[in-house]
């Protein structure tokens, strides 16, 4: 009985279906192939690219939540951390997914009360992100402070309909901010 369904099975393949389906010259399943294959790949990579901004966005809360800790604690404002001392310290946290040469601008602006903590105003004018507008002022004891990273993530792909660029030149602006009170550690208490 198996004997007959292997020879069957063989029989089709070497001549009938198996070989006529090999000889097919036609070029149907490439244009099939075509037709499927560039919408799969351009969702997938938007997928993928979806997620890398996302995972950049959270990498950049963890570093902003952990560099902001030093300005809490007052070890920047003791060790006399200038904006750029500050910045390379946000830069040993976030690794090689960032260029902070020239990519990660940092923001620390001190607030006497958290009722005079409001939005500040946006960074960006026209599609362009505007670095001048950063300041670096920790703060004392006690005082509040609100520290911002600005990151500007580049697009890739932008099809689809998913475009997640909000700057100018296919870039998206990525920010993170971490709003606290220091804690008394020590030192003058000028807001």
């Amino acid at each position: 009985m198996f004997g007959k369904i292997r020879k069957r099975i063989g029989g089709c393949w070497r001549g009938g279906i198996g070989r006529r389906f090999i000889k097919q010259q036609s070029g149907a399943a490439a244009v099939e192939f075509a037709l499927v294959a560039t919408p799969f790949l351009a969702l997938t990579f938007a997928i993928i690219e979806s997620a890398l901004v996302f995972f950049a966005g959270q990498t950049l809360e963890a570093a902003t939540a952990d560099s902001a800790r030093l300005i809490m604690t007052g070890q920047a404002q003791t060790n006399g951390f200038s904006a750029t001392d500050f910045k390379n310290q946000v830069c040993s946290r976030i690794a090689g997914l960032f260029d902070c040469n020239g990519g990660v601008y940092v923001d620390v602006k001190t607030y006497s009360d958290f009722s005079s903590v409001t939005a500040a105003a946006s960074p960006v004018s026209n599609g362009q992100f505007d670095s001048t507008k950063m300041a670096y002022t920790p703060g004392g004891p006690g005082c509040i402070v609100k520290v911002s990273l600005y990151y500007q993530w580049p697009i890739y792909v932008s099809l689809l309909g998913n475009n997640l660029a909000n700057l100018n030149g296919n870039k998206r602006l990525l920010v993170a901010t971490s709003v606290f009170r220091n804690e008394p550690y020590g030192g003058s208490n000028a807001c």
